[in-house]
């Protein structure tokens, strides 16, 4: 079988052949389960190398499971959790933030996937009345579902109004990595540095076959963690297969190559299609996504053989999505079908 590229979701790409290798490399011999093993130790002792000395770390399989856990160790049933309408929490996991945590997801209308705090103040005047529901997590997208960055400066603005209205900030991080990059700043400082209290950080959509980390900056927040994650049915057994894959990953930069690699095509992708003019891009190209109009007669001709998703509907917006594995010939290659069904 011959499997086929596409610009669909950086989900979709292969592991990075480094980390394969660390796979190989855990699969020798017996090791204690459930994290007393080597791996995992090493694994944790990086995390805490790129985020600091004193943070708390645990693997869980995937990202909503990483996002439910995380906002659940912050928050009591009665809270709120405020996120952007275009959030991964709010739209792509199914209803388990709200399910899992009994909070009600409060989202705001941003056209570029960045919440302010000028949006969330009015959110904020039933504070303290028992009939509503109280706000305790800003939930943010590094990068966003837009493509899009916050800067450490917005973060940090974030953080200061959450922190001095009882709340916390919380990132959803599953492409962290690309974040970074953009920016050329070190985890550290769009993270610990930017005043987050919990992070989702992302392995799958970087290079890595499956696994993200829940990362508290607060301690307090992890204290019975261990047991949430259990009951959340997000404890692996053979977790030094997580745990070799972050090793590999946090390891010589191999995370900032994968993600400058995949920023770098998209503005390679970007720059082409601004060359057309059917076509129109919606998005600063941030990190690794593009979104763009493209006329909708076009797109199910296109997406026979370079699958993508359409994000909008009513306007026939899509979003293309380049990963580690994305070679200049592909986009050679779907930039030439595009000329030739647009004529």
């Amino acid at each position: 079988m011959i499997a086929k590229r596409s610009f669909a979701s950086d989900n979709n790409a292969g592991v990075h052949p480094a980390v394969m290798e660390a796979i190989v490399a855990a699969n020798d011999g017996h090791v204690i389960a459930y994290g007393d093993d080597p791996y995992t130790a090493g694994a944790v002792a990086l995390f805490r190398k790129h985020l600091g000395s004193d943070v708390e770390v645990y693997f869980v399989f995937g990202g909503t499971g990483a996002n439910v856990l995380g906002l659940k160790a912050g928050t009591e049933p009665h809270n709120a959790i405020i996120c952007v309408q275009t959030a991964h929490i709010n739209v792509d996991e199914c209803g388990a933030p709200e399910k899992f945590t009994g909070c009600k997801l409060l989202p705001v209308v941003s056209p570029d996937g960045k919440v302010r705090v000028d949006q969330i103040k009015p959110l904020l005047h039933e504070v303290g009345f028992e009939h509503h529901v109280q706000p305790r997590v800003i939930s943010v997208s590094q990068a966003t579902e837009m493509g899009t960055v916050y800067t450490p400066r917005e973060l940090k603005n974030l953080a200061k109004f959450a922190h001095g209205h009882d709340m916390l900030l919380h990132v959803d991080g599953a492409r962290i990595a690309n974040a970074a990059a953009s920016l050329n700043v070190k985890l550290k400082d769009i993270t610990k540095d930017a005043g987050v209290d919990i992070l989702s950080f992302g392995g799958a959509k970087n290079g890595m076959m499956y696994g993200e980390a829940v990362v508290f900056f607060d301690k307090s927040l992890a204290r019975n963690f261990k047991y949430t994650r259990k009951q959340g049915t997000h404890l692996p057994s053979k977790m030094r297969f997580i745990s070799a894959q972050f090793e590999a990953l946090l390891s010589n930069d191999l995370w900032r190559r994968n993600a400058e690699h995949a920023n770098r095509m998209a503005q390679v992708l970007a720059r082409e299609l601004a060359l057309l003019p059917q076509i129109t891009l919606t998005q600063e190209v941030e990190s690794n996504g593009v979104f763009a109009v493209v006329p909708k007669k076009y797109v199910p001709l296109l997406q026979k053989q370079y699958f993508f998703y359409v994000w909008n509907e009513e306007i026939s917006e899509v979003r293309f999505m380049t990963s580690f594995d994305t070679t200049e010939d592909d986009i050679k290659n779907f930039v030439s079908l595009l000329k030739r069904t647009l004529g």
